[in-house]
């Protein structure tokens, strides 16, 4: 039986406030420090226009089964002509974002800010964390978890006998980590609120390759199944007022 721990409220002032307050310091001078750092290139006007084009087409998409079958096939057509579409994109003009970002010195630059500025205080603070609160049982959830959450909540405690739902101070650092991005959306604003996980996501690839966004977007636009939803809606209406005057 997994045993009952009695946490000291020392931890709680001195472990577990001060790891939240400091990661999210931490989280909020990266963000203006990686402004500073930010270049005041301006971005391409093709790369602008297509990443417009891909969140018009997305939004039709979105919104196919709003308006009537020939306005949405006449959209349709506009996008993915064979001949003159807009999401079409010829062989000899696409681009290697991989060649692209190398033969640009300052997209290799901006790059590199980028990941110095999330790698260098990720391991500074994770540094911190192990010499100074390794060990500790931080937190307890209030609300019972299965085995599968052991190794997420208790990273530094091997006691198989401790309740799953207690959590390691080491734990809570990495949950704060990838779990402050609502916070940093009412501290900086949704637009600059990205977490950790996004930033990884874009560390894991070089660049933006138009041709095969376009070239997506262009297939999952060819197999949307247009189903006109004003009709049924007047049949909706019809029977709550038949209902209604029942």
């Amino acid at each position: 039986m997994a045993a009952d721990l009695v946490l000291d409220t020392a931890i709680r002032d001195w472990v577990l406030i001060p790891l939240s307050v400091v990661m999210v310091l931490i989280g909020v001078l990266r963000y203006f420090v990686s402004k500073l750092m930010r270049s005041n290139q301006v971005p391409d006007a093709k790369i602008v226009k297509e990443g417009q084009l891909i969140i018009r087409a997305r939004n039709l998409r979105a919104a196919a089964n709003f308006i009537p079958p020939k306005s949405f096939r006449a959209r349709r057509l506009y996008y993915n002509n064979e001949e003159n579409g807009l999401l079409i994109v010829p062989k000899g003009q696409a681009q290697n974002p991989q060649a692209q970002m190398f033969s640009d010195p300052n997209m290799a630059m901006d790059m590199m800010k980028k990941n110095l500025s999330m790698i260098i205080p990720q391991t500074l603070t994770f540094a911190w964390v192990n010499f100074f609160f390794s060990g500790f049982v931080a937190a307890k959830i209030p609300f019972p978890l299965t085995q599968r959450f052991r190794s997420m909540l208790q990273n530094g405690i091997d006691l198989s006998t401790v309740d799953v739902s207690y959590v390691s101070s080491r734990s809570w650092y990495f949950l704060n980590l990838f779990g402050l991005r609502g916070l940093f959306s009412l501290i900086l604003g949704e637009e600059n609120a990205m977490d950790d996980t996004q930033k990884m996501m874009q560390m894991s690839g070089f660049g933006f390759d138009p041709s095969k966004s376009l070239g997506a977007e262009k297939d999952s636009l060819d197999i949307v199944q247009h189903d006109w939803a004003l009709p049924k809606f007047e049949h909706r209406a019809e029977a709550v007022l038949r209902k209604l005057a029942r």
